[in-house]
């Protein structure tokens, strides 16, 4: 790092302490102009990096992201996005005015709410609300094409730090938004002034969360993102954003797939895996490693092929049911007792047929319950490569109650 970013980074420090210490933004925001003002959201963001990297917890970025926008927003706010339709970042953008129409629906029914004196008076009201909440949970997809697509990109070019606030900011949303829905699905059950306050808090809370965050997003990460993802990578992203799918609001004319040719033309491009290695859609992986992980699922796996010979079996630690190497190339049939060969048979049938794609049982093994899947195997094309059998024993999992979130973990 330059001296005169190091510079600009001690007083970044010191204003990240102030804010800590309850300076108000407004008392901050004159020394940020002054030393920050030259600087864009890019070169910002690299210097966030550097003091995530000597401990500076991401809470505290997000305090400076809120100067940062109280200084520039009037300035921000004149930059346009300059994407065609259908472009990654035109159809999070879109989503981005459609959800804050719905907050502000949402207020508009709240305020009438609050006029109300008692349950009575707001059935209709009610009912809009819940089809607002259910519309705002629908916008699951929009974070996770963005947790799950655009941050991963942005993390290749070194832009690490706002995904990671961004991602906090979506958890704080989805956790009132959680919460609005669960107010509104109870209303009739909780007492009605206890209602207005709660739903008047929430509604606030949440409208005042998406605005700045969206903001957020529009301004700074959206232009860092387009500084920097090249145009191929974002013919990669839109077909991921494809495969992850759109909300229930989402403009249709933005997200109409693209050319027939087009898309058969990426179905055949093709990416020569490196020596040794192994090419999958969706990633690359040497014979060990994939060999390593079918070992280690907590299930027992057996591959027959199209012929209805056994092709592979995998050596679970603890396998359920005894496999030995002396069983390839052997019909799966003779693998069976005589008495329930007919029903294989008939299991295989409708697999090749096309009538069937699954079929499952679980028996009693000693005092294990043990869950027994059979899976018809196809390719792109529909078309019957096999059948995969799956044994899992499912007597603990009958036991879960409640829920262990990876929070709770102790090691």
């Amino acid at each position: 790092m330059s001296e005169t970013a190091e510079s600009k980074k001690k007083i970044m420090k010191k204003i990240i302490a102030q804010l800590h210490s309850g300076t108000p933004v407004s008392e901050v925001k004159e020394t940020f102009k002054r030393v920050l003002g030259g600087i864009g959201p890019l070169e910002i963001a690299k210097i966030e990096q550097e003091l995530i990297k000597e401990g500076m917890p991401r809470k505290e970025i997000q305090r400076l992201c809120d100067v940062h926008l109280a200084v520039f927003r009037e300035q921000l706010e004149k930059q346009k996005l300059e994407v065609p339709l259908g472009h990654p970042i035109s159809i999070l953008a879109e989503e981005h005015k459609i959800l804050l129409q719905l907050s502000e629906k949402l207020n508009t029914i709240v305020n009438r709410i609050q006029e109300a004196s008692n349950v009575g008076d707001v059935a209709d009201e009610a009912k809009q609300l819940k089809h607002i909440a259910e519309e705002l949970l629908d916008a699951e997809k929009h974070y996770l094409r963005e947790e799950n697509v655009l941050f991963p990109f942005l993390e290749k070019h070194g832009i690490t730090e706002p995904p990671a606030v961004m991602w906090i900011e979506h958890n704080q949303i989805r956790d009132t938004k959680k919460q609005l829905y669960s107010i509104v699905k109870n209303y009739s059950a909780i007492n009605f002034q206890d209602f207005r306050k709660q739903l008047g808090e929430t509604a606030k809370s949440l409208g005042n969360i998406l605005s700045s965050h969206f903001f957020k997003e529009n301004n700074i990460l959206f232009p860092t993102a387009l500084r920097v993802i090249t145009d191929e990578e974002w013919k990669d992203i839109r077909k991921e954003f494809d495969e992850i799918g759109y909300c229930c609001f989402t403009p249709q004319h933005l997200t109409k797939m693209p050319p027939t040719e087009e898309i058969e033309k990426r179905k055949t491009e093709t990416i020569i895996a490196p020596k040794g290695m192994l090419q999958f859609e969706t990633g690359v992986l040497s014979k060990e490693e994939v060999e390593a992980i079918l070992d280690s699922l907590p299930v027992d796996i057996s591959f027959v092929d199209r012929e209805d010979r056994v092709k592979y079996f995998n050596k679970a630690e603890e396998r359920i049911f005894v496999r030995t190497k002396a069983v390839l190339g052997r019909k799966v049939q003779l693998c069976h007792p005589q008495k329930s060969v007919h029903i294989v048979d008939k299991i295989l049938e409708s697999f090749k047929t096309g009538k069937k794609d699954v079929a499952g049982f679980w028996i009693q093994k000693d005092k294990s319950l043990i869950h027994i899947r059979y899976f018809a195997v196809r390719d792109r094309n529909g078309k019957y490569l096999g059948t995969m059998e799956v044994t899992q024993d499912i007597t603990d999992i009958k036991k879960i109650k409640g829920q262990k979130r990876l929070l709770d973990w102790k090691g």
